[in-house]
């Protein structure tokens, strides 16, 4: 049995892949802020002495989109200097290392799919934050799986899906944006996307690992409506019309190389069988 050790374990996707890491035979040792500090080299080389295991998944991050163009220097210490501290001691204890990045490492001006070895060129401060977590873990660990994600979803923390479900219960008209395009990720299939990779055997590198095919937040929007037979009119809306502190990427399609279904089939089976409103 493989030992997985898992960073924000307590996190939206954290708490999932426990759970999904488990039911698939693998050994998980959860940790998160009360067990070390990421931020804090000599926290983690100590945590790292008295444990064994097989690949570390770091799922930790600060991911407060807005809220970080004014904590820049937060963003970075967590997602750029926490990634950093890892990669050092992974690479020392010869570990594996799987690194959760995202598809605000792009600008979102390409035309098509984003595919791995795309030139990268964030827009915000998370995104310049992530993919210098991103550059620490190329240059200090050589085992690295960097997994790029969008658009996440899941049970256990604030996301679209469920804001959107709630707005419903309240409101009969919402307007959503309809001119920023990307791949819905359930937790769920980012979790087994990750495992996929590691259990095929994967070149290290940099993979995809988002819903397939793609829509706008408001195709996103009227899709969850239609399957949870909710009746309330969405107007579709510009980015202009509903301006945020960071910039958002018009394009955030990555290509996947089938490492996840379709987001649609992915979104019926989180509303059937996962979600609890």
């Amino acid at each position: 049995m493989q030992t997985i050790l898992l960073t924000g374990a307590k996190g939206m996707f954290g708490q999932d892949a426990v759970r999904i890491f488990t039911e698939k035979d693998y050994k998980v040792i959860p940790v998160d802020i009360e067990d070390f500090n990421i931020t804090d080299e000599a926290s983690v080389n100590n945590y790292f002495q008295n444990i064994e295991c097989d690949v570390v998944v770091h799922a930790a991050a600060y991911t407060n989109v807005d809220l970080a163009e004014t904590e820049r220097e937060k963003a970075f210490l967590i997602n750029a200097k926490g990634t950093e501290n890892l990669a050092k001691i992974t690479a020392e204890k010869n570990i594996p290392m799987v690194y959760i990045s995202t598809d605000y490492v792009f600008d979102g001006e390409k035309d098509s799919a984003y595919l791995p070895e795309d030139k990268t060129n964030p827009q915000s401060i998370y995104g310049e934050s992530k993919l210098a977590g991103e550059l620490a873990v190329q240059k200090y660990n050589p085992k690295h799986f960097i997994t790029r994600t969008s658009w996440l979803y899941g049970k256990n923390g604030k996301n679209f899906v469920d804001t959107m479900i709630n707005l419903s219960k309240t409101q009969t008209v919402l307007k959503v944006v309809d001119d920023q395009k990307g791949c819905p990720t359930w937790t769920y299939d980012l979790a087994e996307g990750i495992l996929k990779i590691i259990e095929t055997n994967s070149p290290y590198g940099i993979y995809h690992v988002c819903g397939s095919n793609f829509t706008t937040w408001y195709g996103f929007a009227k899709k969850i409506f239609e399957l949870k037979s909710i009746k309330i009119e969405v107007i579709p809306v510009t980015t202009e019309e509903f301006l945020r502190p960071a910039k958002r990427p018009r394009n955030s399609v990555m290509e996947n190389n089938n490492l996840c279904r379709n987001w649609e089939d992915s979104l019926k089976k989180y509303l059937e069988n996962t979600a609890t409103f």
